[in-house]
């Protein structure tokens, strides 16, 4: 094979829509803030000999804190994802980057789902199924508009596409 025949994997050009962030940052706060809220009434109802209660309570919240901060924005730079006409590409992670390609010819079901606090923030997720063992293919943090269209398209292409998908 020579030089001119390699096919180099290139990052997909896809973006997550801005509005993800802060549902990554309300995702973080809703799960780390459940737990403060317990240790901290706890340690409120139960008196000065359980006051140690708001220690773990303040450390957990600090991190929380930081941790919505820092991570949805640093998620947002490194999610791409792309639909070709041969296949679905995803890229996710900076440290342990992941690339997953579906081709079309694979595909056996497109969803999108839209939880309540997805709802919230006008977004979707597209789930791409095939029949491979390292599971379905997610896209999240997409407009709802665009998460409906790519269902319809990737439906048309998959549609279209010969093949057995399993």
């Amino acid at each position: 094979m020579t030089g001119e025949d390699v096919v180099r994997l290139r990052p997909p050009t896809g973006t997550l829509n801005e509005r993800a962030v802060g549902w990554w940052r309300t995702q973080w706060l809703l799960l780390t803030g459940a737990p403060v809220l317990v240790l901290a009434v706890l340690g409120a109802l139960l008196g000065p000999a359980r006051s140690w209660l708001w220690v773990p309570a303040g450390i957990l919240a600090v991190a929380g804190l930081a941790c919505a901060a820092f991570f949805p924005r640093w998620w947002f730079r490194v999610h791409r994802w792309e639909v070709t006409d041969d296949a679905v590409y995803v890229r996710t992670g900076a440290f342990w980057q992941e690339w997953r390609i579906a081709p079309m010819s694979r595909i056996q079901t497109v969803d999108t789902v839209r939880g309540p606090l997805e709802q919230a923030f006008r977004l979707a997720t597209v789930t791409v199924t095939t029949a491979s063992a390292r599971g379905a293919i997610r896209i999240q943090g997409l407009d709802h508009e665009l998460a409906a269209e790519l269902a319809e398209r990737l439906t048309r292409i998959t549609r279209a596409t010969p093949g057995d998908a399993t």
